[in-house]
């Protein structure tokens, strides 16, 4: 696992502003359960991965914070 700052990408930040958004409102719109708050439990192995690494890792924008 990563610790230290992330490396930022271009490429991948502009998707998720543009077609990750649009994919996530179509989700939202068609599944239940998604966007929910509490449906990582649905998966708790990667719900513990997920906050291990959101609180070892920050991005250099957090600096600026």
């Amino acid at each position: 696992m990563k610790f230290g700052m992330r490396k930022p990408s271009i490429r991948k930040s502009l998707s998720a502003r543009t077609r990750g958004r649009a994919t996530r409102a179509v989700k939202r719109a068609v599944v239940p359960g998604y966007g929910k708050r509490g449906m990582g439990w649905l998966h708790p192995k990667r719900k513990v991965k997920s906050a291990i690494y959101r609180k070892v890792t920050f991005s250099p924008f957090d600096l600026f914070r």
